[in-house]
């Protein structure tokens, strides 16, 4: 390869990496520093949203029969630990919100409010459960922070179009451009994916990706998909879609105390 080409190449892989890290970054603000993740936020996650269960009903809206783990990747660890679950003892332990947890939260029929805590977090209140989640702009979990039913959320906003994340029962695409929303959550106590026990670890790391949709009828969507990665309970990566549609206002907020049953 001449001398010329290689420049040429070398040249071309600086441009590359320094627009990937411009789209990473919050715009900068005028003469002065970048934007801080809730100024520079290329879509609004923010205001009160409902689950529309388009699948997977009889396991979001009802408890499962015990055993019944269709759809989720247990291995026979996994497998094990969920056949004993017992709702009984997680009443009499106090555990009752373990299907609450944040690898699950997001799959539970109900409804979420998405307000800005500061300018560097976002925070998702769920009325079932009456669950909480921080959503942390940048930095790492503190040293010795006990891990918890919600865990450590690092959040990262991308200003690429996202990518189509289509799965049954989704709104159309219509219009989701403007960037999407990245959180990475770690630090977790153990729980579980569905009611009926459906085990995860405290090594669970999920990977959630937040898109908005704009559909020609006027409904605004977040669609919400949701890796979860379990090195102790799981064969694969669960992978998970969910709908959420937004309301004009706060009706049928309703927070409700977490249930084993």
């Amino acid at each position: 390869m001449s001398a010329m080409k290689i420049k040429t190449r070398v040249r071309g892989l600086i441009i590359m990496a320094l627009t990937s890290s411009v789209w990473a970054q919050p715009p900068a603000g005028r003469g002065g520093p970048p934007l801080s993740p809730r100024a520079g936020a290329p879509i609004d996650l923010t205001g009160y949203w409902v689950s529309i269960v388009t699948e997977d009903w009889r396991f979001r809206m009802f408890t499962p029969p015990k055993g019944d783990f269709a759809g989720v990747p247990l291995n026979a660890e996994g497998m094990k630990a969920g056949q004993a679950w017992d709702p009984a003892k997680d009443e009499a332990a106090g555990e009752q919100c373990k299907s609450y947890g944040m690898p699950a939260i997001m799959r539970v029929a109900g409804r979420f409010h998405i307000t800005w805590q500061d300018d560097t977090t976002l925070k998702i209140e769920a009325d079932a459960g009456t669950q909480t989640r921080l959503l942390h702009f940048g930095g790492a979990p503190p040293a010795g922070q006990a891990a918890s039913l919600q865990g450590y959320s690092i959040a990262s906003w991308s200003r690429q179009a996202p990518r189509s994340r289509g799965g049954e029962g989704q709104p159309a695409a219509a219009d989701s451009r403007g960037g999407y929303l990245k959180v990475v959550t770690t630090n977790l106590r153990p729980g579980y994916l569905r009611k009926n026990g459906a085990p995860y670890s405290d090594k669970t790391t999920v990977t959630e990706y937040y898109d908005i949709v704009h559909e020609p009828d006027g409904n605004d969507w977040i669609v919400v998909k949701t890796l979860v990665d379990d090195p102790v309970y799981l064969t694969r990566t669960f992978i998970t879609s969910t709908n959420l549609r937004k309301q004009k206002d706060a009706s049928g907020w309703n927070p409700t105390a977490c249930t084993a049953r």
